[in-house]
Formats: C-alpha cells, structure tokens, sequence
C-alpha cells in the first residue's frame, strides 16, 4: 500500500497537470479526459516502484507540457516581433 508521503504526491502532480491542460494549445486534444483515464488506470498500483515509474512518467509529462508552452510563446514572440536584417 502507498504511504500518505505517495498519495500527496500523486495529488499534487494530478492538480498540477490538471492547471496545465487548461492552457493546452489544441483545443480538439482532450487533455483532461486522458489525464484522468490515465490516472484511473494506475489507480491500482501498491508495488512502491511501479508507482515510482508512474510518477516520473506525470513527472515526464508535465515537464513536456511546460516546453511545449514555451515553445509556443517563443513562436508568438518571434511571428509578432521579426527580426530586421539590418
């Protein structure tokens, strides 16, 4: 079984994937149902690595989300401010 120290991170990586998927740029990609379905599915885990592996894997996740958004940002910059060849 999962001590209290997992499932408070658990939690905390679902609420922060969670506030992620509200800004994802494609509005046709269902983040939060796949985020909550994929969740569900680990919902089982007790082997305390295979609960690890699931971590890093939000852990992967999120961190791909976030250069994905910055990705984006630095394209809006560079389509609205274009470089002068001066």
């Amino acid at each position: 079984m999962a001590g209290p120290s997992t499932r408070l991170r658990v939690i905390r990586l679902y609420k922060e994937l969670h506030r992620l998927g509200r800004d994802y740029p494609d509005e046709n990609y269902d983040f939060h149902g796949k985020l909550r379905r994929l969740f569900e599915k680990n919902r089982h885990l007790t082997d305390p690595e295979e609960i690890d592996q699931a971590l890093k894997l939000g852990e992967y996740i999120k961190n791909e989300t976030l250069a994905l958004y910055s990705l984006r940002k630095y394209r809006h910059l560079k389509r609205n401010y274009p470089s002068d060849p001066a």
